[in-house]
């Protein structure tokens, strides 16, 4: 027991730091857009349609990416993944026209990084069950230091030596941890023999009537969705938002436009996870009141990040912002899969994660392409809709159907 309890931490630790470098790697792009628009002569549209491409291609690989993370080895998938978008990024920083950045960036990095999430997120829920909220949400945390860090570090690397010496640097590490990873992390104690053609189109059929049988996982879905679409126009966008707005240099633009935010986000989704689960022993209801509270509290901050005409008043909304981003997703996976059999938890992630990023990815385009008309003040502020769709998807979800659909037996959370 006390070895089984060591472990399921230890491999948290090893997760945590290879998500650190999915989510650094991930962000790179979008703090040295300008200097990329420069040098290679791009439109803002032409830079939000590689961006745009790229989340496309991690919702189409990914469902790919569940159902391989259920009928093979969860380890070797998430090792290979990590080596994949490694190699990717470290190859992006010879690019020299948008069809290079499209290929090495938007499908290698991004076909890469799919699939390691479903098989990542199945392994911890294998070694968590009272502290799968809690464990999920340390998970988590990795994005926001990542996305931090990168910032800053990217943004320095670019100012100092270039943009593509940030993309060397970045995609070296990675391949080292990829080697250091397939040495230490053990395999998952739940990983089937590899199936046969017709076993595996089964399995996928099944995965795919199970999640039609289900409205409130589809709504869960569709929630996240609306969380997705505002968080990957607000990544793409916001450094420059703020570099072009305020005349903030790169590395300040990179830095506030993500520490302010991410750092609320943390302190969110540790409270949101913690809260969770204490709550979730009276009744696993609570998760989804929590995630509708956290959309519909962080939509009038989104909305005035775009509208504020000061700095503090913009950090201010960033991080009301994170703040209640972090709470709802304390809780997503968790409650997703409290309606979905422990089998195909990776494959009906990975279908849910097809509709999320293939719907988020028209977020950076629209935001790029509207920019000159619109002004990035106004698209930025008009996502707030989407997080008031997606909180009343919760709760629909929560009112008529979670209660049916839910696997939980009495007395679990």
């Amino acid at each position: 027991m006390h070895e089984k309890s060591f472990y399921k931490w230890e491999l948290l630790v090893w997760l945590w730091i290879a998500f650190f470098l999915n989510q650094a790697d991930r962000q790179i792009f979008n703090i040295v857009l300008p200097l990329i628009r420069e040098d290679l002569g791009l439109t803002d549209a032409q830079l939000g349609m590689i961006a745009s491409i790229f989340v496309l291609c991690v919702g189409v690989c990914t469902p790919i990416a569940g159902f391989v993370g259920d009928l093979f080895s969860r380890k070797k998938i998430i090792v290979i993944s990590l080596l994949v978008w490694s190699l990717a990024t470290f190859f992006t920083g010879m690019s020299f026209t948008a069809l290079h950045l499209i290929l090495l960036r938007s499908i290698s990095v991004g076909g890469g990084e799919a699939f390691y999430a479903p098989s990542a997120n199945a392994l911890i829920s294998e070694y968590h069950g009272k502290t799968r909220a809690l464990a999920m949400s340390i998970h988590q945390t990795s994005l926001y230091v990542g996305i931090i860090l990168s910032g800053v570090l990217g943004g320095l690397m670019a100012e100092h030596y270039g943009w593509r010496t940030a993309f060397y640097i970045f995609g070296g590490i990675g391949i080292a941890y990829a080697l250091i990873l397939a040495w230490r992390l053990p395999p998952s104690k739940m990983t089937p023999e590899p199936a046969g053609f017709l076993e595996a189109r089964r399995f996928v059929g099944e995965a795919f009537k199970m999640l039609l049988r289900k409205p409130s996982t589809m709504l869960l879905g569709a929630s996240f969705i609306c969380l997705v679409f505002v968080n990957v126009g607000y990544l793409t966008w916001m450094p420059t938002f703020l570099h072009e707005k305020f005349s903030l240099s790169l590395t300040g633009a990179g830095f506030s436009s993500m520490f302010y935010h991410h750092i609320a986000a943390f302190a969110g989704i540790v409270f949101g996870g913690i809260l969770s689960d204490r709550l979730a022993l009276k009744s696993p209801h609570y998760r989804l009141i929590i995630q509708a509270s956290g959309l519909l509290l962080g939509a009038p901050f989104i909305f005035g990040m775009g509208q504020a005409n000061t700095l503090f008043g913009t950090y201010f909304c960033l991080a009301g912002f994170g703040l209640f981003r972090g709470i709802y997703e304390a809780n997503f996976i968790t409650t997703l899969f409290a309606t979905i059999e422990p089998q195909y938890r990776a494959s009906v992630n990975g279908i849910v994660y097809l509709f999320v990023f293939s719907g988020a990815s028209l977020s950076p385009f629209l935001l790029g392409y509207f920019k000159k008309s619109l002004g990035l003040s106004n698209g930025l502020s008009a996502m707030s809709a989407a997080y008031v769709l997606g909180g009343i998807s919760v709760w629909i979800a929560l009112r008529w159907f979670f209660k049916k659909d839910s696997i939980l037996k009495s007395g679990e959370q």
